[in-house]
């Protein structure tokens, strides 16, 4: 049997990763939580098996889950379930990687600064590097998250930690294949767990995806409808500019009009024309063997947007928003015009600005420097500064 550790217990790695590990067969899977106990003190008590509720096809039992470490509780369990992992994977959204706008690891971030000074780890990037300084077998580092190269990215923030703390690492050893993943997983309601009779049930629609770089150091799992590429980037591109990108326009857009799920907002006459309208401009940017795919994948996603059942909020999709847009909007802008795109951008600039001017905590890692932008005396700027996104500003902002 084949084992996987994975960072990152939330709703879309139980709808995801571990759904596919189950269809699979044969591998095991033991979750790492950088910070709270919830998943942990809510699984153990069912022996971390939970329900996948699927939206049109019914309930799911997921039963590859076999234990929950916490990294709060200490690092050494961790590290120990890791020299026994053929596969090391993450779900820690954009900002469990600690990069800066320019991509690269932010030496300065404090959770960084603590893992080199030699306090318990508390970072993704700080266990790998540990871990692989210490390992001597082969092993796969899989990103599930939303950034473009994210296999890429993650070596290059690993190696820079192992640089800067003085870790040897073989890289012959070790592969950080690129990955894409599409799976729309809304936060649990309380309806959902008295339906699945599961108060660790997990929404989520039938529709999934996964595009993988053929590109792994030890075994894999047998993961069904995987499609295993040589290059992932014009899949990602595709989704993070035409799907995530859309999604974010909605949440700040559809926040401003007053509404609270994706499926008010797109059901919209304008906003939907408009979210249209962005995933068009998106599509235009993508390589050219791609642009005929974007009319039926536009569609496809307004149906899946529709979906009533699925009770996406908002303002879920709305956090972090300072980690998102780069990838989402101005690498789009970068990479061909897009009006409907830069109003997507002041959605969000709005957004910080109604937040700030109510006295509401941004749910968002950058949340005190957004703050002090809106409060500058060109706040638009500053916003864009915060985003890495100056260079932008007369597209942006007309």
């Amino acid at each position: 049997m084949g084992r996987i550790v994975h960072f990152g217990l939330g709703n879309f790695a139980r709808a995801h990763l571990l759904d596919y590990t189950s269809d699979a067969g044969g591998w095991d899977v033991i979750g790492v939580s950088l910070r709270s106990t919830s998943a942990r003190d809510g699984l153990a008590p069912q022996h971390f098996n939970y329900t996948l509720n699927v939206q049109g096809k019914g309930l799911k039992s997921i039963q590859v889950l076999v234990d929950i470490l916490v990294a709060s509780e200490g690092p050494e369990a961790i590290l120990g379930a890791m020299h026994c992992a053929d596969i090391i994977s993450a779900t820690v959204t954009e900002k469990g990687y600690h990069l800066g706008a320019d991509n690269k690891l932010d030496l300065r971030d404090p959770a960084i600064v603590s893992d080199l000074n030699g306090n318990p780890l508390q970072t993704l990037i700080g266990f790998i590097a540990h871990h692989l300084a210490a390992r001597c077998s082969p092993v796969t580092i899989l990103s599930c998250d939303n950034r473009v190269e994210n296999g890429t990215r993650l070596q290059q923030a690993v190696a820079s930690f192992a640089q800067a703390a003085g870790l040897k690492i073989n890289w012959d050893n070790v592969r950080f294949p690129n990955a894409m993943v599409d799976r729309i997983t809304p936060a649990t309601t309380d309806a959902i767990r008295v339906s699945s009779a599961d108060p660790m049930a997990v929404p989520t629609e039938a529709f999934r995806e996964w595009v993988l770089e053929d590109n792994f150091a030890a075994p894999r799992p047998n993961w069904p409808d995987v499609q295993f590429v040589q290059d992932v980037r014009p899949h990602e591109l595709r989704k993070l500019r035409i799907l995530n990108g859309a999604h974010s326009f909605l949440a700040y857009a559809g926040l401003a009009q007053g509404y609270s799920y994706v499926h008010e907002a797109i059901a919209d006459p304008y906003l939907r024309r408009r979210t249209k309208q962005l995933m068009m401009e998106a599509g235009a940017t993508l390589p050219s063997d791609m642009r005929d795919q974007v009319p039926d994948y536009a569609n496809a996603l307004l149906v899946r947007f529709g979906n009533v059942e699925l009770a996406h909020r908002l303002d879920q999709i709305a956090m972090d928003g300072s980690q998102k847009l780069p990838y989402r909007f101005l690498e789009t802008l970068r990479a061909g015009r897009g009006p409907i795109v830069a109003e997507a951008v002041r959605s969000w600039m709005e957004f910080c600005r109604v937040q700030t001017d109510q006295g509401r905590a941004l749910n968002d890692p950058k949340a005190l420097d957004i703050a002090r932008a809106v409060r500058s005396k060109n706040p638009k700027i500053a916003l864009l500064e915060v985003i890495g996104g100056a260079d932008l500003a007369a597209l942006i902002l007309g």
